[in-house]
């Protein structure tokens, strides 16, 4: 293979990530607005705070559109630096928010809509994390496959959500999603210090 067509695969990798980055940037931005709405109608802290863990991922998806668009280690590193500390952000979010919760015995109500968003969500998330560890494995970038990492873990949030407003719907269970929390926190915290190191 010439390295003209080097770059014309490298070119196809770099926009398939700057795709799928979008996508989830797009779709997190609409989610927070389906999420609020649907938060204050079941007096949700689960679906209050999983709008919180978007934020978190529109930041990290700003952060690969960012490093995708220009070249340096010293930029690779600084965008590395900055999806360890969303990582970090979103352990500290599930920490605070499943003791509250479980503190609290905040007893939601149902929500038909909050369990619509998170099901789609959770499988969007799943695919879109999916594409970006196959395409940052295939651009041999970190940055790409640490943010891949951070909507995997959107993904399992989502799920833990919707695992927590279902048992809460059928068998009263307020308790399940904030036990599911406790797990994903040490999933973030994993993250953070593999990140982490790699940086210095």
């Amino acid at each position: 293979m010439t390295s003209t067509d080097d770059d014309t695969t490298r070119g196809t990798l770099v926009r398939r990530g700057l795709g799928l980055e979008y996508t989830t940037l797009g779709w997190n931005v609409i989610g927070i607005v389906v999420l609020a709405g649907a938060a204050v109608a079941a007096r949700s802290v689960a679906l209050a705070g999983f709008g919180l863990d978007s934020l978190i991922e529109i930041g990290a998806s700003t952060v690969v559109i960012w490093e995708l668009s220009g070249t340096g280690e010293d930029r690779r590193r600084r965008a590395l630096r900055l999806i360890g500390a969303g990582f970090a952000l979103l352990a500290v979010y599930l920490l605070v928010q499943s003791t509250w919760v479980l503190a609290a015995g905040f007893r939601p109500h149902h929500s038909p809509l909050g369990i619509a968003w998170t099901a789609v969500t959770a499988a969007a998330m799943f695919a879109l994390a999916a594409g970006k560890a196959r395409t940052g494995a295939a651009l041999d970038n970190p940055v790409l496959r640490a943010e891949g990492r951070v909507t995997l873990v959107d993904g399992l949030l989502a799920a833990a959500v919707l695992t927590g407003l279902l048992l809460n719907s059928v068998a009263g269970l307020w308790w399940a999603d904030p036990a599911a929390g406790y797990v994903l926190v040490c999933y973030a915290l994993r993250e953070v210090r593999e990140i982490f190191p790699g940086t210095r």
